[in-house]
């Protein structure tokens, strides 16, 4: 499943992530060289923190998602202005990297720095060439259902300003979600239009803001429902607490509703100029945009022919497996009559049901409970971050996820968290259950992103930042790696195991069949139905998915495989030498980093422990 980044993450594609040891001469470098190497890497970490302070100023919701106390009564700009001033801002700091800094008078933290600043602000440039084509409304995600997120989660009310802050943000939902209009309008004018069928999905989600108080007299609106709760728990005095419920209710009437009206008569309209096709093909240039995406979301020059192949091989390969599981546990059949059963027994569900819900959440939080407990064999450096499990707020659950983790506050405020999606219990089968666990939350994400966050010494480009096939490929990686502890006990749960694997490995497949070889919805529905376990809902609801975000979803199986890889090569020719914990400490304790650059940092370590 996805990992939810924050806004910063996409901001700071501008920014970037690397290590290669500087060759040096036999004797070692003199004292003057050492002291040019020391104030040249302290100069340009120097200017790595303020272009990171520009880019955090440049983003008032970041600022928030990081804890920092500024500008918490403004949204984001997301004008095309702001993102013209945002490309330029790129260009010229990676000049001024290029003009003023020489690599080869750096320590090898701060070459590192420079190749990844240098690796992310290159990707951005390319990326910006085809803005127009990023579907901003869908689904899955955008303005309309991220806003109301960012406000209950990340947006926290500690007194009386911190509420009035939050009031001066629910004003300024209007123009916020008019620029994103204007951008979807001036797409669609340019033949960059969603399929027909996701824009009643995007309605709905949308209703779902406005409906209920204030805007009507039963239910209760999840904005009402979060601003109430949160000024009831300051404690104020009445008439103070009265002031801001009404000025929180005047908000939400004269500013909210009408945006989200806006958003929805936008919909109707694009709708009618809509049609059926569903891959990248179809838009403008479509193959080079297409193209650019799997370059950004596998960080490799792969075809989509040549990923479309790996997934075909990798399919094979995870079945043959499975058969052996199968085998185990008695069936006599074929995959796909096994995949049948799991979908249609009901001892692989919890009832859908407020009791089966609570039981599927007790149960996963056991499942990363006793993963903490055995961290220290698979880990030399841990987080201090916490991390719980969370249910999905009720008012997202239409276009959330079905599983995903969000990243701890930097200062250690706010918990990384596992959220689970439990609108439909018949999504989530109890055999599969582990894997996910490992996978969204420990040794998965939280491991990777709250390491990543707490490093010291490092810019915070490099620790706040990520790689999708980097942060993607970990968490595929990471749901294998308790079975090493014995932790899949049931074989039933080691098969959901694989048939998460070989999800993923489809998805290459689907992926590039939709976006490069034209296929329709439905012939990528039924090739997930023929070669995965999971239910058809789900499949419908994955597939849906990688229409609307072309190229992410190969970035699990590339970013695994390469991990895996490297790992094979270290236990080959390390033998005896080879420690698992160092293995994953190389993968981890240096950041997020582009899949060549992961490569580089492993055969260092290997050339180390050989010498």
């Amino acid at each position: 499943m996805p990992f939810k980044t924050s806004k910063l993450v996409t901001v700071l594609a501008v920014l970037g992530t690397a290590l290669v040891l500087p060759a040096c001469a036999k004797e070692g470098p003199t004292k003057a060289q050492r002291e040019i190497v020391e104030t040249e890497s302290d100069r340009l970490n120097a200017w790595f923190e303020n272009r990171f302070d520009e880019t955090v100023l440049r983003s008032p919701m970041s600022a928030t998602r990081l804890g920092l106390d500024q500008q918490q009564d403004l949204l984001d700009d997301t004008s095309r202005l702001f993102k013209n001033e945002t490309n330029a801002l790129t260009e010229t700091w990676l000049s001024e990297l290029r003009r003023n800094f020489d690599p080869d008078r750096l320590d090898a933290a701060t070459k590192l720095s420079y190749r990844l600043y240098e690796y992310a602000a290159e990707g951005s440039l390319e990326a910006a060439r085809y803005d127009d084509h990023i579907y901003i409304f869908q689904h899955m995600s955008g303005p309309h259902t991220g806003l109301p997120a960012f406000m209950s989660n990340s947006h926290g009310v500690g007194n009386r300003d911190d509420a009035l802050n939050y009031i001066r943000r629910l004003e300024q939902f209007g123009s916020f979600l008019a620029e994103q209009t204007a951008f979807a309008e001036s797409q669609a004018k340019n033949g960059v239009l969603l399929p027909r069928f996701v824009y009643p999905k995007i309605r709905e989600a949308a209703q779902n803001i406005v409906s209920g108080k204030p805007f009507e007299q039963t239910g209760e609106s999840p904005l009402w429902k979060d601003i109430s709760s949160k000024i009831d728990g300051l404690g104020l005095d009445s008439k103070i607490s009265d002031d801001l419920m009404n000025g929180a209710r005047n908000a939400l009437m004269n500013h909210v509703k009408p945006a989200y009206d806006d958003v929805i008569n936008m919909t109707i309209r694009h709708e009618a100029m809509a049609d059926d096709n569903d891959g990248a093909w179809k838009l403008p240039d479509g193959a080079r945009f297409y193209q650019s995406r799997l370059k950004h979301y596998t960080s490799t020059d792969l075809t989509a022919d040549e990923i479309h192949q790996i997934g075909i091989d990798e399919v094979a390969r995870i079945k043959s497996e499975m058969q052996v599981i199968m085998k185990d546990v008695g069936f006599d059949g074929a995959t796909r009559q096994f995949f049948d059963k799991l979908r249609t027994d009901p001892e692989f569900l919890y009832e859908n049901t407020d009791e089966g819900r609570a039981a599927y959440m007790e149960q996963a939080t056991q499942v990363i409970a006793e993963m903490k407990a055995k961290m220290d064999d698979l880990f030399i450096t841990t987080p201090q971050a916490d991390m719980i499990v969370k249910r999905v707020e009720p008012y997202r659950e239409a276009s959330a996820f079905g599983a995903f983790y969000n990243e701890p506050s930097v200062d250690g405020s706010r918990p990384g968290t596992y959220y689970i999606n439990l609108k439909d219990m018949n999504d989530l089968p109890i055999y599969q259950l582990q894997a996910l666990a490992y996978h969204e939350g420990i040794p998965g994400h939280h491991m990777q992103i709250a390491i990543a966050q707490e490093l010291k010494g490092l810019p915070r480009f490099r620790t706040l930042g990520g790689h999708t096939p980097y942060i993607e490929g970990w968490a595929l990686y990471a749901e294998r790696i308790p079975k090493e502890l014995g932790l899949y006990t049931d074989p039933y749960q080691d098969f959901g195991r694989l048939s998460m694997e070989i999800f993923r490995a489809a998805r290459l497949v689907v992926d590039t069949g939709i976006h490069a070889k034209k296929w329709t919805r439905a012939e990528a529905v039924e090739y997930m139905m023929e070669n995965t376990a999971n239910a058809e809902g789900d499949i419908r609801a994955e597939v849906d998915r990688y229409i609307v975000w072309p190229g992410q979803a190969t970035a699990y199986k590339i970013g695994m495989l390469k991990i895996d890889a490297l790992r094979t090569r270290a236990e080959t020719e390390l033998g005896e030498d080879f420690d698992i914990r160092e293995y994953h400490d190389v993968i981890l304790a240096n950041g997020s980093v582009p899949l060549s650059i992961l490569e580089e940092l492993v055969s260092d370590w290997i050339a180390r422990k050989k010498s």
